[in-house]
């Protein structure tokens, strides 16, 4: 997946997250594509950059790529 179509899935989830749950979605969305992420060596600035938030929020995308490692995603 390339860092286009990640920036069109992080606007996705923040757009479509509940009021007040928009950067747990964003911790949410680096939880979830942390490996994309990691295996292609995406620099989280550049996908924010591509979902036109904030260049801020790549700090918080970050934060859910750390957390990957210990949690597991509920459906």
């Amino acid at each position: 997946m390339d860092q286009n179509k990640l920036g069109t899935y992080l606007k996705e989830m923040y757009s479509n997250a509940p009021e007040g749950y928009q950067v747990a979605n964003i911790h949410l969305f680096g939880i979830k594509y942390a490996d994309d992420i990691l295996k292609n060596k995406y620099k989280v600035i550049d996908i924010v950059r591509a979902s036109g938030l904030k260049k801020s929020y790549a700090t918080e995308v970050s934060k859910g790529i750390k957390l990957s490692k210990y949690v597991v995603i509920k459906d």
